[in-house]
């Protein structure tokens, strides 16, 4: 399964951020081991953390397809896996009333009337090469629906009792992110290789955003660095991820700003935080503090 370009960990993590992904060292071998191995890949961590990134740039390294299946309360089989058509059934009993013909069950519930949803396709996938199939935010899903998930992710298989048993001829690479709204329980973790991304040190978040958005200035991308490790210190409702970190940057950078002060970061704390409580309690002594500190810091 693993790509022949990718023979090492290093070279993994050259062609991530070849392809703008900063990864440290450890989340770098559980992707290679993934890959190496064939075993789902289970990523937990808050939310803007960068873990629906992996997928998408994995997809980007092996030049496959991206399959993804949005995880909800209520998710069940006929979103996830398969359903019935059963428009095309209706028509094909009317043509075969219209011919005199004698239907069974087995002429109405073969390949042929199957719609595929994302876990169906991706072990179905006609394309020469495997898919990254990508269950992002498993933890919003009904446990009912967890437990489906078992065949899946051990042996790459999806059964329906009226056909029989969908096996993958190319295990697809699968990428499973939880932001662990709620437990996952651990019979789904113990099919998949498991790594917990953090908030990244200041350095590497810095890297991200230098990475992702070279057009802004040094001194802002520095100085909205700070600003954001400064607030994951607080309690807030929402601590920002990386994904808040970069939007603001974006949002000053469209406002011709190239440092902070105190009435920019008051406007625009709206791509930073999302809850008014948090903002509330962000403006005021606790800008012009923290303001002060990562000006002080250059």
């Amino acid at each position: 399964m693993l790509n022949a370009d990718l023979s090492s960990i290093e070279e993994l993590q050259a062609q991530l951020r070849d392809k703008l992904y900063i990864a440290d060292r450890g989340l770098a071998t559980a992707i290679f081991l993934a890959l190496k191995l064939g075993r789902p890949l289970f990523l937990e961590g808050e939310a803007g953390v960068g873990k629906t990134e992996i997928a998408k740039v994995l997809t980007e390294l092996l030049d496959t397809e991206l399959i993804r299946l949005q995880c909800y309360e209520g998710l069940d089989v006929s979103q996830a896996v398969y359903e019935w058509n059963y428009t095309r059934q209706m028509m094909h009993i009317r043509l075969a009333e219209s011919r005199g013909e004698k239907l069974e069950e087995k002429d109405l519930f073969g390949a042929e009337f199957l719609l595929k949803r994302p876990l169906l396709k991706a072990i179905d996938a006609s394309a020469s090469k495997a898919p990254v199939l990508l269950i992002d935010e498993v933890d919003r899903s009904d446990e009912e629906f967890e437990a489906y998930l078992l065949e899946l992710l051990s042996d790459f298989q999806v059964t329906i009792p009226e056909i029989g048993t969908f096996k993958a001829e190319r295990p697809p690479v699968v990428v499973v992110t939880s932001n662990r709204t709620r437990e996952v329980h651990d019979a789904l973790k113990r099919r998949c290789l498991y790594f917990w991304i953090d908030y990244p040190t200041f350095q590497k978040e810095l890297e991200i955003v230098r990475a992702k958005l070279p057009h802004a200035s040094a001194q802002l991308s520095s100085q909205v660095t700070r600003f954001v490790q400064e607030l994951r210190r607080m309690e807030l409702y929402k601590v920002p991820g990386v994904a808040e970190t970069l939007d603001w940057v974006n949002a000053l950078v469209a406002l011709d700003k190239e440092a902070l002060d105190e009435s920019i970061v008051e406007d625009t704390l709206g791509a930073l935080l999302k809850y008014r409580d948090d903002v509330d309690r962000v403006k005021g002594d606790q800008t012009q503090a923290i303001l002060g500190r990562v000006q002080a810091a250059g």
